[in-house]
This record gives structure tokens, C-alpha cells and sequence, in this order.
């Protein structure tokens, strides 16, 4: 709550200019001054009320936050596993090392506390209502580590996984090679990375030549544009994709710190915060309208280079979606694991209902997910030599579709026009192996009407005004969700 100041108590309570010079001893002075001291006592004790709601908030929500069960995520070493783009089979101790590389090697943002107050309130965490953020940043994250870094990077620090357990295979097991002797794994099984060859492999003759291991590098360059990224996302106002920067631009959807934030609001908010920074010349962010992409407004997107000349921007495309009523239609299963097989797929910010969760690929029936809820304490991204060690998990989980809640934002990546030319064909591809007689989302030549391309670039139009309200649908009221979406 804001503080009336003394001089706004002043204007209001002295009525016009006959106080400009009022007697020295008046006694309507006195009660003035009683008025104005009563009033500034009850603003401060008001705003103590709110700091200590929002210290004991705080508290609970990371000692809530701070600690977690450790239990060990199962994984199949018969069935291929997807993660971003790329397919994993787990019966080779090179296959987990090359699963390992490139999960850790994901950027992973979580709650924090004790960082700088956000304006307007008395809140240092996000801990307890920041969720959907931190998996909008983990989207936006990934993209911008796509554009960045050499396709084959992976952290070269990145650490050994825990909490994992390898299911073996049986000694009969049709599916296991004769003579093929399978290694053992453990629940923080690793080798370190500078200790042992990347290419070296008993089993060499029996992995298919595309799974052949990247190389992990230290290159200074490199690292020093893995720690720029990052700091992008650290949790100070001056930080471009910070906390701070998001909730700023949430207000123009009606969100303040401390409210829950949908995927739909929160893909405009990442539009908003690339179009805002300077950081990001070649980089535009297109969110989609009625879950359709008009190929038009993308392409002039792209090509309006301002600064820079004739050219392409790189475009992150993020659609918001719905997945069904209350719940996951399970007909949109398949289409979901067509999409996340994508090279160019970057992501799904969800969740489980009031859970948001950042879905980076899936093994069998079960998605492969960041999780942000954790916290952990904030870090001093300003500093030179900052630790990147809370940035990156090693610590994988996996979560049924059937839990995964119905509202989502999906993201792609096309770093040229020739790759959202094909982007637009693999993905349609990819959605018509949905079950359902129409797709989750659709491209479509030409132009959305009433949406310009301030719109898509972070000018006054606002898209979301220009979605269709999901409680104009006939859908059940009880849902929770504050986002507007297309019924399926």
C-alpha cells in the first residue's frame, strides 16, 4: 500500500488558499496539524502491517520452497527418450553421458529470495506466485541460447545427475542385443568431463553415427556469451528479463507482483521485454492470435530491420493454446510429442493446474520437465565471475500427460527465413497426427485482421485484447485460469 504524503494531506485537508498564510497560533492550525500527524500515523502503521504480511509470506514461502523430498525419477533404457529436438536411448553409458551433457546444459531459473523489493509492493521472492514467470524465462532462455551458442555447445561444467534411476533391462529381454553387456548406473552416475573421451565407446559398432557425441569445449568466448545470456534473467531492475523488468510489463495486462500469471499473459510479456531491450537487435518474439500464424505478419516481423539494414531477424514464435476443457484431451497426446520431436521446438511453458512447470521433451507417457520451484537465494549476476552453478539443474523429472493442464504456450525457434519456411511445413506435419478433427494450431497466408505488426513487435496494441475471451465460451466457470484461449 502507498504512503499518503504530508503534502498531498495538506492540499486535501486546508481546502484552498486560505492556508497559504494561516495566523502563527490559530487554533485551526493545531487541529490541522493533528489531522495531518493522525493521518501519516495510520499510512505508517498500514505499511507496516503490509511489510510484515510480506516478510511472514516471504518466510513460509521459503522454508515451503527451500527444501524438497529427494526421490529418484525413473527412466527406460529400452524406450528412446526426446529432449529438445534430440532422441536418447539409455543403453550405452554414452547415451546417459550425452543425456547428461545437454540436460544440464539447459538454463534453469527458479524462485529466488532476497533480491531488490519489486515497485509497488514489499515483496523480495518470487517464491509461492512466480512460477509461470520463471518457466516463461526458462522458454525465452532457451531460444536465446539456440541463437547464441554453436549448435553442438554443452556446458563443460556442468554436473554429474542425481536422483536418476536407470531401469535395467531383464536377462531376457527380447530388445537386448546378444552379448551386449549393459553398464551400471546409479543415481548420481557421472564421469567427469575433462576425464574421459567423449567419442570412446565399448559399444561403438552398435550406436547409430547420429548420436555421436558433441565436444565439450571451454572456449572463453563461448562461456562469456553463456554467462551474458544468463544475467539477462538476473533478479535486479536493470536485468532485461528479470523478474523485476516482467512483472513492470505484466501491469499492462492487470497483473501486479504477486498474482498468478497464465501462458498466454505471460508469452505477450516476453514479446514486450525483447521489443523493449537494446540487447537483442536481430531477435523478434511473435505471439500467436487465435491460435493461428499468419505467415504475412511473421515475415514483415522479420524483415523490418530498423537499425541494422536489410536482413532477417531471428523469430522466437510462441502460441498459446488449449489443450481441451478442464482437463488434457488425451487425442492431443500424439500432436504434443510430434511438436516436442522438433529440432525447432524450444519448449512448453504449462504445467499441472496452478503449477507451472517448463516441459522439454517426454519418454513414453510421461513429459521431461524444468521444475522453478525452488528457491534458492539470489544471485549477484553484475559480478564479473558470478556462479552459474544454481542456474543449471541435474536433476531431471518427469510428470504423466494426463496431469499436464490444458493451458500452454508453445515455442519455436527460426534463426532464417529459409528455417520458418520450413518450420511452418514440419510443424504442420507435426500437427495433423492429432486424432482431433481440428489442429491445436494452424499457419495461415496473409494478415490477422485488426492486428498490426505493432502488435507482434511490442508497440501499443496489446494482442491479447484480440483473443477470444475463454469466458465467453461454454466451458465450465469453476475453471482458474485467467488467461483467454480458442476452445479446441
Amino acid at each position: 500500500m502507498n504512503s499518503v504524503s504530508p503534502s498531498a494531506v495538506q492540499y486535501q485537508v486546508s481546502g484552498g488558499v486560505h492556508e497559504d498564510k494561516p495566523p502563527p497560533h490559530s487554533k485551526r492550525l493545531v487541529g490541522h496539524e493533528s489531522v495531518t500527524d493522525g493521518i501519516k500515523e495510520s499510512s505508517e502503521e498500514l505499511d507496516e502491517v503490509v511489510r510484515l504480511k510480506a516478510k511472514f509470506m516471504s518466510a513460509w514461502n521459503n522454508v515451503k520452497y527451500g527444501w524438497s523430498v529427494k526421490s529418484k525419477t525413473p527412466f527406460n533404457t529400452t524406450s528412446p527418450l526426446i529432449l529438445m529436438g534430440q532422441s536418447y536411448v539409455f543403453n550405452t553409458e554414452d547415451e546417459v553421458e550425452r543425456f547428461r551433457q545437454m540436460f544440464v546444459s539447459c538454463v534453469w531459473l527458479t524462485y529466488r529470495r532476497e533480491f531488490p523489493q519489486l515497485e509497488g509492493s514489499g515483496l523480495t521472492t518470487d517464491c509461492g506466485w512466480g512460477c509461470m514467470l520463471r518457466s516463461g524465462q526458462m522458454l525465452l532462455a532457451q531460444g536465446l541460447m539456440r541463437h547464441f551458442m554453436p549448435p553442438d555447445w554443452r556446458w563443460a561444467d556442468c554436473h554429474p545427475l542425481s536422483d536418476v534411476d536407470f531401469e535395467m533391462l531383464g536377462p531376457r529381454s527380447p530388445s537386448r542385443p546378444a552379448g551386449m553387456s549393459l553398464p551400471s548406473f546409479t543415481s548420481s552416475w557421472s564421469s567427469p568431463v575433462a576425464q574421459r573421451n567423449p567419442f570412446s565407446s565399448s559399444n561403438e559398432g552398435q550406436r547409430p553415427v547420429h548420436r555421436q557425441q558433441p565436444s565439450v569445449s571451454r572456449d572463453p568466448q563461448v562461456e562469456a556469451v553463456h554467462r551474458k545470456v544468463v544475467s539477462w534473467f538476473g533478479d535486479q531492475p536493470s536485468a532485461p528479463f528479470g523478474v523485476h523488468q516482467l512483472v513492470e510489463l505484466g501491469k499492462g495486462s492487470g497483473k501486479k507482483a504477486g498474482d498468478w500469471y497464465g501462458p498466454s499473459v505471460v508469452a505477450h510479456m516476453l514479446r514486450k521485454a525483447v521489443a523493449k531491450t537494446k540487447e537483442l537487435q536481430n531477435v523478434a518474439v511473435y505471439v500467436a492470435q487465435d491460435c493461428t500464424i499468419y505467415k504475412e505478419d511473421v515475415m514483415q516481423l522479420c524483415e523490418s530491420l530498423e537499425s541494422s539494414g536489410p536482413g532477417w531477424k531471428s523469430v522466437l514464435i510462441l502460441v498459446p493454446v488449449r489443450l481441451g476443457g478442464d482437463s488434457l484431451n488425451p487425442s492431443y497426446i500424439e500432436c504434443v510429442k510430434s511438436i516436442l520431436r522438433l529440432q525447432s521446438c524450444i519448449g512448453i511453458i504449462g504445467g499441472k493446474p496452478k503449477h507451472s512447470l517448463f516441459f522439454i521433451g517426454f519418454q513414453d507417457e510421461q513429459l521431461v520437465y524444468l521444475d522453478p520451484h525452488y528457491c534458492q537465494p539470489v544471485v549477484d549476476v553484475t559480478q564479473g565471475n558470478f556462479s552459474l552453478e544454481s542456474f543449471h539443474c541435474n536433476s531431471p523429472r518427469k510428470m504423466n500427460f494426463n496431469r499436464m493442464d490444458p493451458s500452454c504456450t508453445i515455442g519455436f525457434y527460426a534463426r532464417t527465413k529459409n528455417d520458418f519456411e520450413c518450420l511452418c511445413s514440419v510443424v504442420s506435419e507435426a500437427l495433423s497426427s492429432s486424432k482431433e478433427k481440428y489442429p491445436i494450431f494452424t499457419f495461415v497466408e496473409g494478415r490477422g485482421q485488426n492486428y498490426g505488426l505493432e502488435g507482434h513487435s511490442g508497440g501499443p496494441v496489446d494482442s491479447t485484447s484480440h483473443m477470444l475471451p475463454f469466458n465467453r465460451l461454454s466451458r465450465s466457470k469453476k475453471r482458474g485460469s485467467t488467461d483467454e484461449f480458442v476452445l479446441l
